[in-house]
């Protein structure tokens, strides 16, 4: 049986599928931040899996496909996900208290760091996935904002920026995937560097 080399075997792209896990996730949830409706199992449902799980396995196909970048991103923000719906969930099953406004405005600190930091990874890439970053990095510092001030008005700002960063993977997410399934550009992705 002739074995067939790395190279010959075709991959599929992950990220598209990772990009729209977290763009729908996230609209969802900032629609309850924007205050549409309150945070409900909808919401932690979606985090959990669409928003986790599909983005933990779009993370471990960009490892299989050598992209660290895009392994970088897709595990850790479908880890986020996972961390926030445990976050919501824990205390109250009674396996933890509540997350103090220091311990939450902390955490969603830290992740606005994280976003900072990988924003300029992507401008080796393409100006729509940096806006992807460059928004997700201005939600988390207005939501880190909301949650150490208590303003309602600072949340619903959050909310609505929340919603433009999600719609923005979506459309990242589809101009991938069309853009790849018919061989040529149909929706811009906005390169920020001429093509090799």
């Amino acid at each position: 049986m002739a074995s067939t080399a790395k190279s010959d075997i075709i991959l599929a792209n992950p990220a598209p599928l990772g990009l729209m896990a977290f763009g729908t996730t996230t609209v969802l949830l900032n629609l309850s931040n924007a205050g549409f409706y309150p945070m409900s199992s909808a919401v932690l449902t979606m985090g959990l899996f669409y928003g986790g799980l599909a983005q933990i396995i779009a993370g471990a196909l960009e490892f299989r496909r050598g992209n660290t970048f895009g392994m970088m991103a897709f595990l850790s923000y479908g880890l986020f996900w996972e961390s926030f719906v445990f976050l919501n969930l824990l205390p109250s099953l009674g396996l933890g208290a509540a997350p103090s406004t220091n311990s939450l405005s902390s955490y969603l600190f830290i992740w606005g760091l994280f976003t900072l930091l990988m924003f300029f990874g992507t401008l080796r890439a393409n100006g729509a996935l940096a806006f992807v970053f460059g928004s997700l990095f201005v939600l988390f510092f207005l939501l880190t904002g909301a949650v150490a001030s208590g303003n309602a008005s600072v949340m619903t700002i959050a909310g609505y920026e929340g919603v433009v960063c999600g719609l923005s993977a979506m459309y990242t997410s589809i101009a991938e995937l069309l853009n790849e399934t018919y061989g040529r550009s149909v929706l811009p992705l906005f390169l920020l560097r001429p093509k090799a």
